[in-house]
């Protein structure tokens, strides 16, 4: 059609209006980077726990994924950095930043349901955090980090 734009707008008439950012999308990407850190601080206690004493944990028997729990304790230290690193990667505003985010807090929820047996409670916790910190990163697109940041999309 004569008039428009690859973008199906019409040349003459006002420009599309800017995204709009919500308080909620915008704390949704603040509450994704608190609750990662403290996630991946409770990875690091955790590991280190089972790290120094041999005895913090159970070993569970009759478990298919019963590892030593030192080997437990290096994997939650590990995944610890790991998700504390990709917590502060967020602000950075970029899209492969919040797959990053998303992808560990899939991978955390995964450890953690293996993890289950030796420390229930606090196990299923986690997961649930995991679960709100992929649903708050997925939530919020390009438009906004654009508009927040000021990144290049």
């Amino acid at each position: 059609m004569a008039g428009q734009t690859s973008a199906g707008r019409t040349q003459y008439g006002p420009p599309d209006p800017e995204p709009k950012i919500t308080p909620l999308q915008l704390g949704g990407v603040v509450f994704a980077v608190c609750m990662m850190a403290i996630i991946g601080m409770y990875h690091a206690v955790v590991g280190l726990a089972a790290i120094i004493d041999d005895n913090f944990y159970k070993n569970v028997r009759d478990y298919p994924y019963d590892f030593n729990v030192t080997s437990w304790g290096w994997l939650h230290l590990g995944s610890g950095v790991i998700v504390l690193a990709a917590a502060f990667t967020l602000f950075s505003g970029r899209t492969w930043a919040r797959v990053v985010g998303i992808v560990v807090a899939s991978l955390s929820a995964l450890e953690n349901f293996f993890f289950t047996p030796y420390y229930a409670v606090w196990s299923a916790i986690i997961i649930g955090l995991d679960v709100l910190v992929i649903w708050s990163l997925a939530t919020y697109g390009r438009a906004e980090a654009h508009k927040a940041y000021g990144a290049p999309m």
